[in-house]
């Protein structure tokens, strides 16, 4: 018996039912995760447990984060994904829920955030009210680099028209302080979103949209590792980057 999750699971006053519809599986498979001794779920479905009992998977299923534990230079890769859209939405979500220090979303449109996570302008106030840093890195929609892209792209929904999506809906929110969105195009080949020390990279490809990418998921674990290197690339990139809203009313 799972002993750890079936007290979660009470904690949070959460059937197998409502658990296994949060999860997207079977009544009898959350049944049993709970009474199958070694029963390990695939890491997609332990991370969206985690969120939706507020646990940590070091203490659901502590045997599956052992085996995660890595030592050397690739100690901070978490996981990989073959596609951006692979990677569970809950995912997203876990990781701007506990971030507490920093947001920062350096994505050439960060466009499909707004879609995938509900009430994603919401959660953003929330988080800058509480005294977390958030920051959005998007590209110039009428920059000559931007045109280009699209002809590499080839889509009917434009490149231009993803990042004005982008700005329209932070444009919602700009009036709440710490929320900051710069223009860039020093990322147009890379796109990286940093949630305080959890990381998704996203290098893309040639002839490729943003969720057709490859994508890693990196934590930080010690210091001028992958996490730093790439932190350090998106600091260079925002200290270059252009204010999206003129300095008005206290807005930068």
């Amino acid at each position: 018996m799972n002993e750890p999750l079936r007290r979660a699971m009470l904690k949070a006053r959460m059937t197998d039912h409502q658990l296994a519809e949060k999860c997207g599986v079977d009544t009898k498979t959350v049944g049993r995760w709970i009474t199958e001794t070694g029963r390990i779920p695939h890491a997609r479905h332990r991370w969206a447990v985690c969120e939706a009992l507020g646990e940590d998977e070091a203490v659901l299923w502590p045997s599956a984060a052992r085996k995660a534990i890595k030592v050397g230079p690739d100690r901070e890769v978490v996981s990989v994904y073959p596609f951006r859209s692979g990677v569970p939405a809950s995912l997203w979500r876990t990781l701007i829920t506990r971030a507490e220090r920093e947001l920062t979303f350096a994505g050439y449109t960060n466009y499909f955030l707004w879609l995938e996570q509900s009430r994603f302008g919401t959660a953003l106030k929330r988080k800058a009210a509480q005294g977390c840093r958030v920051r959005f890195l998007v590209g110039d929609p009428d920059s000559e680099l931007t045109r280009s892209r699209e002809q590499d792209e080839g889509v009917a929904l434009t490149l231009s028209t993803r990042i004005r999506v982008t700005l329209a809906e932070l444009e919602k929110i700009r009036s709440q302080p710490g929320i900051d969105a710069r223009y860039s195009n020093g990322h147009a080949h890379l796109s990286v979103f940093r949630f305080d020390d959890d990381m998704i990279v996203t290098p893309l490809l040639t002839h490729s949209v943003g969720h057709d990418a490859p994508t890693l998921h990196l934590h930080r674990y010690q210091d001028d590792g992958m996490f730093d290197r790439f932190a350090s690339h998106v600091e260079e990139l925002w200290s270059r980057g252009t204010p999206v809203w003129e300095e008005t009313d206290g807005q930068a």
